[in-house]
């Protein structure tokens, strides 16, 4: 088999990278750039650096190029999803996206509410209610009667923008459209009695893209900066979760899996052929997202890592700055299940100082206060475990499916401590890795949309055979019941 070279720019909440998947017999990845990203606090509120990303993205491009002689097929890109950015008519970038973290949508939901109820708006979207989503960013922007509202020409999601600086096309990729809150699964359109409910403009949504198109080259200015010719475009499944599930390693033939994509958010789910929009996952908050080839995503997100990041950033700013790997090493040598911690608490959600929040979290749910930096990491990573007990019990009684084993992918799989508490808590065998999933998944479609493999199910057995998972088998029970009943009980 000849060598085929794809760029993968994968663009995550908490970082960036572009990576090279070479595929011959099996699929190699050589990372050639890898970035910080996050919020930048301005005057007006809590927004990413779109231009700054920007910036990497070439760099990573050239890089690529360099590294592989311009030996390359094509590129594809992938972020996070829900986040946007407004066009006007000559395509121009009206203003700097904002965060999901920003304020503004605090009392969103309600107010959604107020004009459609939560039923109706869940039948129309089939998504999970969180005020991250895009349907209330939208709607803060029409509450505020926000100008770019009316001088905007075109609603793009993240992926959606850069592929446009990359292509020249403006598209919007199914995948990412599915995240909004603003998109009907069932007829795969635009969920336009919601946009009016809301006062949303819906002249501002384009067609849907289907995700593994080839959308064109690489336009001659971009192409010039970086090297690398007029390379083909191709968008992947743009939402970071769908290319990280279309890289989950599972037998041939097995459907009855479960997944967790873990990172800044754990994002728990099933794989399934059609969208579930009846009352029992709204009343469970679950979501339908789209998944590549006519397939699901049946899934629910719960605030992941996200926590132990901002401990992170907030003893550095101590000048205590810990490794992820010494942070790792503290919560295991702290004793187990001081406390129990619900990592959606809404005190949660916005950044700030996060060890001395769940010290008042545990002070208000009359619990043990943890003094030390291990204690609080420790039942971050327990809330988290246990947090993937009760998702998964409620997707197994939905699907109706006893879902075994659980395949764990992305960067939060390198916490082995993690990993195993997961297998621990849930009573499932858990499958580690790989960890960049999320490209290898974006890798995968372009070799599909450029007819170097031929099916989803032969991506897979490429990476069963490429990437050696670790597995993790229950070992210790004890204690696990009673701290999950305890949860249950400072859950709202």
């Amino acid at each position: 088999m000849r060598m085929h070279n794809y760029i993968a720019i994968d663009i995550g909440a908490g970082s960036g990278r572009t990576i090279v998947g070479s595929l011959g017999n099996q699929l190699t990845l050589t990372e050639t750039h890898r970035f910080v990203n996050g919020p930048v606090r301005l005057p007006g509120g809590l927004h990413w650096d779109v231009l700054r990303l920007w910036s990497e993205i070439k760099t990573g491009i050239g890089h690529s190029c360099a590294k592989f002689n311009r030996q390359l097929d094509s590129l594809g890109l992938d972020t996070w999803g829900v986040d946007f950015a407004l066009l006007d008519r000559r395509g121009a970038l009206l203003s700097n996206p904002f965060h999901y973290r920003d304020e503004r949508t605090d009392g969103m939901l309600e107010e959604a509410f107020r004009r459609m109820p939560a039923a109706e708006i869940f039948a129309h979207t089939g998504n999970q209610f969180m005020q991250i989503n895009t349907l209330y960013q939208l709607l803060a922007m029409s509450l505020q009667k926000s100008p770019l509202l009316d001088a905007a020409e075109k609603f793009v999601t993240i992926p959606d923008l850069f592929n446009y600086w990359l292509s020249g096309e403006i598209t919007n990729e199914f995948t990412t459209a599915t995240t909004t809150q603003c998109f009907d699964p069932r007829r795969r359109h635009w969920a336009l009695p919601v946009l009016r409910a809301m006062e949303i403009p819906a002249r501002l949504f384009g067609p849907v893209t289907e995700s593994g198109t080839l959308i064109g080259t690489l336009l001659p200015q971009v192409a010039g900066e970086t090297g690398a010719g007029g390379i083909p475009v191709v968008v992947p499944a743009c939402h970071d979760t769908g290319s990280a599930v279309a890289a989950v390693p599972v037998l041939a033939g097995n459907r009855d899996f479960a997944w967790i994509s873990s990172g800044t958010w754990s994002i728990i789910g099933a794989e399934v052929s059609a969208p579930h929009v009846d009352a029992r996952p709204r009343e469970c908050n679950f979501t339908n997202e789209g998944g590549v080839f006519g397939t699901w995503q049946l899934s629910k997100n719960v605030t992941g890592l996200w926590l132990v990041q901002e401990c992170r950033r907030e003893w550095a700013r101590q000048s205590a700055a810990l490794t992820y790997d010494e942070m790792t090493r503290l919560a295991a040598e702290a004793g187990p299940f001081v406390a129990v911690l619900d990592p959606d608490f809404e005190g949660f959600l916005h950044p700030c100082d996060m060890p001395s929040r769940i010290r008042q979290f545990c002070a208000e749910t009359n619990q043990i206060v943890p003094q030390t930096k291990g204690q609080i990491l420790r039942i971050i990573l327990e809330g988290i475990a246990l947090k993937y007990r009760q998702v998964l019990e409620s997707l197994e009684g939905l699907t109706g499916k006893r879902l075994d084993p659980i395949h764990i992918i992305g960067g939060g799989t390198k916490n082995r401590l993690l990993n195993q508490m997961a297998a621990d808590a849930t009573r499932r065998t858990v499958v580690a890795g790989p960890v960049e999933a999320t490209a290898i998944g974006n890798i995968l479609m372009q070799a599909i949309a450029l007819k170097h493999l031929g099916s989803l199910a032969e991506a897979r057995g490429l990476v069963r055979t490429s990437f050696a998972p670790e597995v993790y088998e229950p070992q210790d029970a004890a204690g696990w019941d009673e701290a999950y009943s305890h949860l249950r009980k400072v859950m709202p």
